[in-house]
């Protein structure tokens, strides 16, 4: 038993040490010139462009019933749905936002990226590009990079505005709250520093996708089921990152000042 757990933290260890060479590899790579910027720009459609309409769905029905739960659950308290508006805008832009949309972006890119990683490795396509004396950081994961720093936060900032206008809509047609009053909750009660607060989450999240799909691609072996492994194993361990670091974020954010609580 003491030997599995001892392997399983030196393996832990060892994948530690090998994605923190890998991220001191890419931003090495990020700052050589001269960057493929039709390369970024088609990660950036691939990413953002072709993403967004899971995004956005995603953020619609989720604004919509988050709107529907908190209206009556206040009705039941207060006998009227009050303070929906705010806790609408409250959920998506701090919380909602950008760990909904990081958890779509790592079911739908990450393993994207994860699998064409993988599978140039096994095929040692990968091996080929140093060959040809093409860096294969430089040549496939700097663009992936760059590309989810840009993409991730504005995708976020469209599921937040997407999400609260679904609340609107479940607020303003099935409990009858005036659309000024909806706003107005939202406009009183948040503060441009709300925003901030899941945007910088959304960076890191970004982050998190990005390093993980990249290293389990670069390190995938085993063929064709070694790509399938490497394949899952990129996206749950995304999942189960973005929700771990929310926490520690959000704590962090909050005792620095960035979205804590206020009225």
């Amino acid at each position: 038993m003491l030997r599995y757990v001892g392997k399983g933290i030196l393996d832990a260890t060892s994948g530690l040490g090998r994605i923190t060479v890998l991220f001191r590899q890419i931003i090495y790579w990020t700052g050589r010139r001269p960057l493929r910027s039709k390369d970024i720009v088609s990660q950036m459609m691939e990413i953002g462009v072709r993403s967004f309409p899971v995004v956005g769905l995603t953020a619609l029905f989720t604004g919509m019933v988050l709107a529907l739960q908190t209206g009556y659950a206040f009705s039941n308290f207060f006998g009227e749905p009050v303070y929906v508006g705010m806790a609408v805008g409250f959920s998506m832009v701090k919380e909602l936002g950008p760990v909904m949309c990081s958890v779509v972006l790592a079911g739908r890119v990450g393993a994207a990226i994860a699998a064409e990683i993988g599978t140039m490795k096994v095929t040692e396509q990968i091996d080929a590009l140093y060959t040809l004396g093409t860096n294969p950081v430089k040549y496939l994961a700097v663009p992936k990079f760059l590309a989810c720093l840009i993409i991730v936060p504005i995708l976020t900032l469209l599921a937040d505005i997407i999400g609260v206008l679904g609340g609107l809509l479940v607020s303003v047609y099935s409990f009858n709250i005036p659309a000024a009053v909806y706003r107005d909750e939202i406009l009183n009660f948040m503060r441009i520093d709300d925003v901030y607060h899941g945007l910088i989450k959304s960076l890191f999240f970004a982050v998190i996708i990005i390093m993980v799909c990249c290293y389990k691609g670069f390190t995938c072996e085993g063929g064709a089921q070694g790509v399938g492994r490497a394949t899952t194993s990129a996206v749950v361990t995304s999942l189960v990152l973005i929700l771990i670091s929310d926490y520690f974020l959000t704590a962090f954010l909050v005792s620095i000042g960035i979205g804590a609580t206020h009225f």
